[in-house]
């Protein structure tokens, strides 16, 4: 992925990628090749020459409510001199209380605003909506049983004039096919949802025209503007790459449509 930049490579803010995974590390390479200096931080000490042969500043560092001393000093690295901060750090599923999330991702902020960091570009999740079957503006996201609060109160953590939130839709691309995510599987419900995706390569392509585009102040839908229903994509996904379709129970029970036009 080639994403070249109008402006004048000294112009070009440096960029501090927490989280260089799946989404982060084809985001930080993208950024390098558009002509910003990328600092990236990795969990995995194996990934760090992965970075630096990527032309990216790499630095090991495991986040956590209370920092320990060496991974303070890490994080204060990765930030120095950053002007902005990608934060792409999921939360992980199922696990901790419900403060956890938040807990996690509060150093980062306090770290950043000590560093100076001008702008924070926070990728959060269409989980913070409600399953409901009507379209999902970004004023809609809401605590429910269904949604994620914990999506909400870590956003809260980056909200201003200066940061922008990006809630993305389901991730789609290298390694995550949409055929397999639910081949074989039998009397599925809520066929008639629509399917809410977005692809890596549009991710990246929008996460670096806001940096370079200086949008900031902003909560964002983030979402494939086409949604076909459950039941008639997911077959087709499975039968494209020779696997067992999955069936659905024949109900017509809707489900959320994630609105991305503000994008």
């Amino acid at each position: 992925m080639t994403y070249a930049s109008t402006l004048h490579p000294a112009s070009l803010p440096t960029v501090a990628v927490l989280g260089c995974g799946w989404l982060g590390l084809p985001l930080a390479r993208a950024l390098v090749a558009a002509g910003h200096s990328v600092h990236g931080t990795t969990t995995t000490p194996g990934q760090l020459l992965t970075l630096r042969d990527a032309g990216i500043r790499p630095y090991l560092l495991r986040l956590s409510p209370t920092l320990s001393p060496t991974d303070a000093d890490t994080l204060h690295a990765a930030l120095h001199d950053a002007e902005v901060l990608v934060l792409n750090v999921p939360p992980t599923r199922g696990a901790g209380a419900p403060d956890a999330y938040p807990a996690l991702l509060r150093p980062v902020a306090e770290a950043a605003a000590r560093a100076g960091v001008r702008h924070i570009l926070h990728v959060s999740s269409t989980g913070v909506y409600p399953d409901e079957p009507r379209a999902m503006r970004e004023a809609d996201a809401q605590a429910t049983p269904d949604a994620e609060a914990p999506l909400l109160r870590a956003e809260a953590l980056f909200a201003g004039p200066n940061h922008t939130v990006v809630r993305l839709a389901g991730l789609i691309g290298p390694g995550r096919s949409p055929g397999r995510f639910l081949a074989g599987r039998q009397n599925l419900p809520l066929g008639s949802a629509p399917v809410n995706l977005i692809h890596l390569t549009d991710c990246v392509g929008l996460l670096i025209h806001l940096i370079q585009h200086n949008v900031w102040g902003y909560t964002l839908n983030a979402c494939a503007a086409t949604h076909p229903l459950r039941r008639q994509f997911y077959p087709a996904a499975a039968a494209q790459l020779g696997l067992e379709p999955p069936t659905f129970l024949p109900e017509t029970t809707g489900g959320k449509l994630i609105d991305s036009s503000l994008v």
